[in-house]
């Protein structure tokens, strides 16, 4: 959960899937101060509302036909004020807020006024997104990002399937603090040898780019060898500072 993260970066905006949004998500997130932009791949059939039953809106008036309840809103909006306090104080753990928001299979009021106000949020968003090409883009980019690290990360846990196996979290921190370690070494490891690939091409005359450097990823892994005995003593010239020579991809290793 991000705001249980114990780093000192301070995310303002969450992307996430099409399938990761709801009301409520929309709701809590615009309290908690974050922008929640998820892709809208579905956003053909979504619903547009209104707070304002008589205004005009001009040609969205055909979709803007829903009205959120600000009386609903209202009502509520200290318990809503004071969730969005507890959580960003620690007080309220963001896995137990679920009971707070639903009752067997029944939303609870406040979870209710949670979605209304959620949908505030999430009409002024899906209208930006539409509006918005390089939001859209920048999105779009932002989770290929996420989604390439998530596959270096599933390369790298293959003995578990992805799954955590510790019960306690203590023990699951560890795993993912190991996990995210050998996942940074490779990506740092990428970075160097890129950056002198990168280099040395530069050095022989050939035309790099700027805008085909920045389509590179250090998220790669096809060339590591996952699987097998590893050595840990360190090449000389590596003790040096010094990078093992460039191989010309189009030799035999």
């Amino acid at each position: 959960m991000i705001l249980e993260q114990q780093t000192e970066l301070q995310p303002t905006q969450i992307m996430t899937d099409t399938g990761a949004y709801s009301d409520v998500v929309f709701g809590l997130f615009r309290l908690l101060g974050y922008r929640f932009s998820p892709r809208l791949a579905d956003i053909g059939g979504a619903r547009f509302w209104r707070i304002d039953a008589q205004a005009d809106y001009g040609e969205l008036n055909a979709i803007a036909k829903q009205r959120a309840s600000m009386a609903l809103i209202g009502a509520h909006w200290d318990d809503m004020l004071r969730l969005a306090g507890s959580l960003k104080l620690g007080r309220v753990p963001a896995i137990g807020i679920m009971r707070m928001l639903q009752v067997g299979d029944r939303p609870t009021r406040l979870a209710q006024a949670l979605a209304e106000f959620g949908r505030i949020e999430k009409t002024l968003r899906m209208l930006n997104y539409i509006d918005d090409e390089s939001r859209r883009r920048a999105i779009l980019t932002q989770l290929n990002r996420g989604e390439g690290r998530h596959s270096l990360a599933r390369a790298v846990f293959h003995g578990k399937r992805g799954e955590l196996r510790q019960r306690y979290r203590e023990g699951q921190e560890d795993q993912l603090g190991a996990l995210g370690l050998v996942v940074n070494i490779i990506i740092l490891w990428n970075t160097i040898y890129m950056d002198a690939a990168l280099e040395q091409l530069r050095k022989e005359g050939f035309l790099v780019r700027d805008e085909d450097v920045a389509r590179l990823s250090p998220l790669i892994y096809e060339h590591i060898n996952l699987l097998g005995r590893y050595l840990f003593t360190v090449h000389e010239g590596v003790a040096r500072g010094e990078l093992r020579p460039l191989r010309n991809p189009g030799e035999e290793a």
